[in-house]
């Protein structure tokens, strides 16, 4: 089958697309057959290994995992042994962050893992898209304390996690307030922001509004910028680990500052019951992943190139064609 392999840290020149075994599945694994999976911040970080500390888990001189992709929605072409939730011929979808390698034609995954059937009316691409970004950002809103009726301010409103996150915050009765570029306003009204602000003509920690929330879905503030924004009970909660590293400690200090302003940290809840919801989400309407672009397999380099570009909207696709007269491989 066709993967796209990286043996080595660096940029997305490292990665090749090439010919390698197709996986077999053990007992109660499912062989997918990939239609479309995504290249985004999670994998373009592991391939780069950055921040260093990541070696520590992928691998200190090399990757572990050659084959990346955390993202993926296709058909079940086959099953090990005692598989009981699925069937050849299910459409399914589903995130594998850790063991990765859905960047190929097919990929194994355990039916007890973060893994669902597609809803009807939802295509392959969509459901590919639909996974990384809504539970980083559903992490967010719960660890923040997120209630209906809050004020709410996301930073980052166009990206992955911060287009999810706007839309489950609207879905939970959130007020909403949403930065963005200039370009993307009406984008973003449209996924029911209640309040948005235009960060290239604008200063959003200046804003006179206080939040009981603020979501930086992209990192680039930190909450000593942001503490303006806050009520003094409000929480500050990052995609990222701020300038050196500062959002963990900070997060140990809020602990013990129930009550006052703090950061909290989003520790990401990454199973099966959390792809059932975002199935649901998809099924009612209520979330639907923005999709930026769509790359084929074979110029998945470009779409590393795009994704550490830093200017995607929502998501790059990356549509996983098979040749005309390939089959699939038996069980």
């Amino acid at each position: 089958m066709r993967a796209a392999v990286n043996t080595r840290y660096g940029p997305p020149e490292v990665v090749a697309v090439t010919e390698v075994p197709v996986p077999e599945p053990g007992d109660g694994e499912l062989l997918v057959r990939v239609d479309a999976t995504t290249v985004n911040r999670t994998d373009c970080a592991y391939r780069a290994a950055r921040p260093f500390f990541m070696r520590s888990l992928t691998g200190l001189r090399g990757p572990r995992r050659t084959i990346l992709g955390t993202e993926f929605a296709g058909e079940v072409v086959g099953t090990g042994g005692q598989v009981d939730r699925f069937a050849v011929g299910d459409l399914v979808f589903g995130y594998c962050e850790g063991r990765f390698g859905a960047h190929a034609e097919y990929v194994v995954v355990h039916q007890t893992s973060s893994v669902a059937t597609v809803p009807a009316g939802v295509g392959q691409h969509e459901a590919a898209a639909s996974t990384e970004g809504f539970h980083y950002a559903r992490s967010a809103i719960r660890r923040a304390g997120v209630r209906p009726g809050d004020d709410v301010l996301v930073n980052g409103a166009t990206g992955g996690i911060g287009s999810a996150a706007v839309q489950q915050l609207v879905d939970m009765g959130v007020s909403v307030t949403a930065v963005c570029a200039g370009e993307h306003l009406e984008l973003v009204r449209g996924l029911g922001a209640a309040h948005v602000v235009d960060y290239t003509t604008e200063d959003f920690t200046a804003l006179p509004q206080q939040f009981h929330v603020v979501i930086d879905a992209v990192g680039k503030s930190t909450f000593g910028r942001c503490r303006g924004l806050l009520r003094p009970d409000g929480v500050y909660v990052s995609s990222e680990l701020g300038p050196g590293w500062q959002n963990l400690p900070l997060a140990l200090l809020g602990t013990v500052r129930r009550g006052r302003q703090r950061v909290v940290f989003p520790y990401p809840e990454d199973n099966q019951a959390v792809v059932e919801e975002i199935r649901d989400h998809l099924a009612a309407g209520t979330y639907r992943p923005l999709i930026d672009r769509t790359y084929p397999l074979e110029d998945i380099v470009e779409a590393h190139r795009y994704v550490d570009s830093g200017q995607k909207i929502g998501n790059v696709v990356i549509s996983v064609a098979r040749p005309v007269a390939e089959s699939d491989p038996q069980p």
